[in-house]
């Protein structure tokens, strides 16, 4: 480790034409590994992000770099930050994920409940007279109380009365069946 030091301080940092990529690789890979443990405290991730920042140098104009030391420790800070937030955004659609699997399992169970729903409330429809019926799903679908007059008939004046004695025997018969079951 001294040599190491030793040698930084006689060459400045500047690694001599003789220097070969495997030189930089033995004298600094250590090094490298302990600056990125300061960020990921996992010794094989730190070890993959060093090797991941030697294919980096390996990849690099050498001779533009003034200060190998200083810049290996700059990318592979930058390196095990960017190590990190990939990490976190992949842990963000995993949880994400599962938020969504479970809202679907909800959705499918509120799917069935809300199917239910309507097989009940078309039961206690065919159980109405037909005008009864007829009147209800008119106004649900959106029909104006002339149309529904028009189609049935009878006075508009006389609509909401009979709409409104329609909802009630379906109130009444629809409240009698849910008891039945219970």
């Amino acid at each position: 480790m001294m040599e190491v030091k030793a040698n930084l301080s006689e060459n400045n940092n500047h690694p001599s034409k003789e220097e070969t990529f495997q030189d930089l690789f033995t004298q600094y890979y250590p090094h490298v590994v302990r600056k990125v443990m300061i960020v990921v405290k996992e010794q094989s991730i730190a070890e993959d992000i060093a090797q991941e920042v030697f294919v980096k140098l390996y990849h690099t104009d050498r001779t533009t770099i003034d200060n190998i030391l200083g810049w290996l420790t700059k990318v592979a800070i930058n390196t095990a930050y960017n190590h990190i937030r990939t990490e976190k955004r992949h842990q963000a659609r995993i949880d994400k994920q599962q938020i969504y699997e479970n809202d679907s399992v909800g959705s499918v169970e509120e799917s069935y409940l809300t199917l239910e729903k309507i097989k009940e409330v078309q039961n206690t429809l065919m159980k109405l007279p037909e005008r009864d019926r007829d009147l209800l799903i008119m106004q649900f679908s959106g029909y104006s109380y002339e149309e529904i007059a028009k189609s049935k008939g009878v006075e508009k004046v006389s609509i909401g009365t009979l709409l409104a004695r329609a909802k009630k025997r379906f109130k009444n018969f629809y409240m009698q069946e849910r008891r039945e079951e219970t």
